[in-house]
């Protein structure tokens, strides 16, 4: 039988097939069936294929399955949705990177009354979630904030951009990256957001060097940032001579890493994102709350990848998507 990430893939982002369902515990004398978890993004980036890829290959280790669930809008209101049809489902556990958690804190906890509940990638550690797992983005910013440093040891204007700067991790990711830049002459111009509008995002870029011809370097804090950061650029000639540091391992941020026109990216691991979300979750369905960890967060570490090991990890990247 497929898994069930093979299935949701198939189909529009926003709309799954459910399938199966929580476990029979009902005298019908049917045979009960495997428990099911969602995994539940905050858009439908590519940087979730990875995730993807580790969600199913915990399904077959641990026996379970999980929807894959991906707003196509990227808006917490979409996620409102999912979560109320994940409760009317009855799945019995679910993994979910808020889009605006200062604000979904009642959602989440509506969930939290009805299924375990995790964070990952973006934690809402005021809701009532049993863990986070993923990146600490402070510490993730503070990466980014350090490849800036050395590429402008004498200061400079920088520009920042992102999808939103309601959640937790880009919230997160922008305060590391000031922190490692507190005390130099390096000036942040602003935060631009693209409410993950792709078009807004090349835009914003275009925006910025028209605005600010003197910026000395550009920072995308979201996986397609790096991307729109680049093909701005190439519009305008500009490819090469303005340094790029962003986050994340799309096809054209590494490529770009290869040619030298992007400086580096930091990436995590999507991959264990799923994979571990889903081995916790199927602990916890058999009641083993050992899982958690003592402060309630999984770190999962991050990288740097520049020219030095990007093709090294296109390979890792390739052996995920066998």
């Amino acid at each position: 039988m497929k898994s069930s990430i093979t299935r949701s893939l198939s189909f529009a982002v926003f709309s799954v097939v459910l399938i199966g369902g929580c476990e029979d515990t009902g005298g019908g004398g049917s045979a009960p069936t495997k428990p099911e978890f969602a995994f539940v993004t905050n858009n439908p980036s590519d940087f979730w294929q990875y995730a993807a890829k580790g969600v199913a290959k915990a399904e077959q280790e641990f026996g379970v399955e999980c929807q894959l669930r991906m707003p196509a809008g990227g808006s917490a209101g979409e996620q409102k949705a999912i979560i109320e049809d994940l409760i009317t489902v009855g799945v019995t556990g679910m993994a979910i990177s808020p889009v605006d958690p200062a604000n979904q804190t009642d959602v989440l906890n509506m969930a939290c009354e009805k299924m375990n509940v995790l964070c990952h990638d973006s934690d809402a550690p005021k809701s009532d979630r049993l863990a986070y797992v993923g990146t600490l983005n402070v510490n993730a910013g503070r990466k980014a904030g350090e490849l800036v440093k050395a590429l402008l040891p004498d200061g400079g204007k920088i520009m920042l951009f992102v999808g939103t700067l309601d959640a937790g991790n880009a919230q997160e990711r922008r305060q590391g990256l000031l922190e490692a830049i507190e005390g130099t002459q390096i000036e942040v111009i602003d935060t631009r957001t693209d409410d993950t509008d792709r078009a807004r995002a090349k835009a914003n870029v275009e925006g910025t060097l028209t605005a600010h011809p003197d910026v000395a370097c550009l920072v995308g804090l979201w996986e397609y940032n790096g991307p729109a950061i680049l093909n701005a650029l190439k519009d305008a000639e500009k490819a090469g001579k303005i340094p790029v540091v962003c986050f994340d391992e799309n096809e054209t941020t590494l490529e770009g890493i290869k040619d030298g026109l992007i400086h580096a990216t930091v990436v995590q691991s999507p991959f264990e994102f799923g994979y571990q979300s889903v081995r916790i979750l199927a602990a916890l369905h058999k009641g083993d709350t050992s899982v958690i960890p003592e402060n309630k967060i999984l770190e999962i570490p991050v990288r740097v990848i520049n020219q030095d090991n990007v093709v090294a990890f296109q390979k890792e990247l390739e052996a995920l998507r066998e």
